[in-house]
């Protein structure tokens, strides 16, 4: 569909697509690699928490500035975990944001405590500082910051509220494994820090897989004790655990990957800056937002989402959908008015800025082995979209420029 809800003439649309995400770029030059891994694996034996796995925690450890690296099943688990070791129990609270995938919330509520949501930096999308100081109050337990699309949270901020209130901070690194705030690795400043190795991860295994990282050996310990059941030694459990832990297949994909991960980084920040650049000289950063590294920050663009205003989003993604170009929305509505969490009380507009988002906000294909000519096809289809004109002339009127981002940059030229 066309800006004004009419079908735009196929006459320019190509006929290749652009994915999403391709995988397969990544991983047919290492497959040799990955294959004499595995076999190393099948011929060990050693299937779950064996010394792949050991060797990835040491990998991993040393590349997070963190002390300890301890692997487990999933991302998810990895919040779960760093939850429990914490102590944390019914009636607690946990400030998190609601902008986020499911599984930060999820893990509190399965252990009783409370979730309570706080708003976003519109600029970032990440949780709000300012939001959270307002929010902590003599049952908060812990403050769970997620460094979202591959930035980090204003961690110095957290960590000093936390500090200040005697809670927690956990880092949710999922989606931000390299990422820094003033030169420090994403997992190395809070507590604790958790890990998705989930395929499309910047670090991404062929399945599931987490870790969670430490600075203190106490907490370290007793997560290595609740992944295995709470069991030592073998069948004495001196805690109740749960069954989370790494298999040596996804281990030795890992360890074979994350020699290239600070490249392939770069390289998607190298398809940001192009982005920035197409965009804007055709003038469409005028109409939609763009996304931007903060200060003090190394941004690892596990997305790459722009904000489109005034209602135009979805179609948009449909529009480039027609023409083969692959989109997400992350994330459609704020998880304090997803139906699980509606016990809670919350209202869609007692979070401004994470309803704003939930409308706006549309992914655009940032993989480290995205081509130039992919991402020209990309803008050339959001500017046909808004009928921009080469040269960068708009055909959409002064309604299109709504939003306060797109004013202020209209204004200066």
């Amino acid at each position: 569909m066309s800006a004004k809800g009419t079908t735009h003439s196929s006459q320019n649309t190509t006929s290749q697509g652009v994915p999403l995400l391709d995988l397969q770029r990544q991983l047919l030059p290492l497959k040799e690699q990955i294959v004499a891994a595995l076999s190393r694996v099948c011929d060990s034996g050693a299937f779950i928490l064996g010394p792949e796995v050991k060797q990835l925690e040491q990998n991993l450890a040393s590349y997070c500035q963190a002390k300890h690296a301890i692997a487990c099943a999933s991302g998810s688990d990895a919040l779960l975990l760093a939850l429990m070791a914490l102590d944390v129990q019914p009636g607690d609270e946990v400030i998190l944001p609601s902008f986020t995938f499911f599984a930060t919330a999820s893990a509190v509520t399965r252990l009783g405590a409370r979730p309570v949501f706080a708003d976003i930096d519109p600029v970032t999308f990440n949780i709000d500082a300012t939001a959270v100081e307002r929010l902590v109050n003599s049952a908060t337990k812990a403050i769970l910051p997620v460094h979202l699309f591959g930035q980090c949270a204003q961690m110095d901020a957290f960590c000093r509220i936390g500090q200040a209130a005697e809670a927690a901070v956990i880092e949710d690194v999922a989606q931000a494994i390299g990422a820094e705030f003033d030169g420090r690795r994403a997992g190395s400043i809070g507590q604790i820090g958790c890990f998705s190795f989930y395929p499309t991860k910047n670090l991404g295994g062929a399945g599931d897989g987490g870790m969670l990282t430490a600075q203190r050996h106490e907490v370290a310990d007793k997560l290595r004790l609740l992944r295995t059941h709470g069991m030592e030694p073998r069948y004495y459990h001196k805690v109740v655990g749960i069954n989370s832990r790494l298999d040596s297949f996804q281990a030795a994909v890992l360890n074979v990957k994350l020699p290239h991960l600070d490249r392939w980084c770069d390289m998607r920040a190298a398809n940001a800056q192009r982005y920035a650049e197409l965009f804007a000289n055709a003038k469409l950063d005028r109409i939609i937002t763009l996304p931007v590294a903060a200060p003090r920050r190394r941004h690892v663009w596990n997305q790459y989402v722009i904000r489109v205003p005034d209602g135009r989003r979805d179609a948009l993604r449909q529009f480039l959908a027609e023409a083969k170009i692959g989109t997400e929305i992350y994330y459609p509505m704020g998880l304090h008015v997803q139906e699980c969490f509606r016990y809670l009380g919350y209202q869609e507009d007692d979070l401004p800025e994470t309803a704003r988002a939930a409308r706006e906000v549309l992914a655009l294909p940032i993989f480290p082995e995205l081509t130039a000519e992919e991402q020209e096809r990309v803008v050339e289809r959001v500017g046909a979209f808004f009928q921009v004109r080469p040269g960068g002339h708009a055909l959409v009127g002064p309604k299109f420029l709504k939003h306060p981002a797109a004013r202020k940059k209209s204004s200066r030229t």
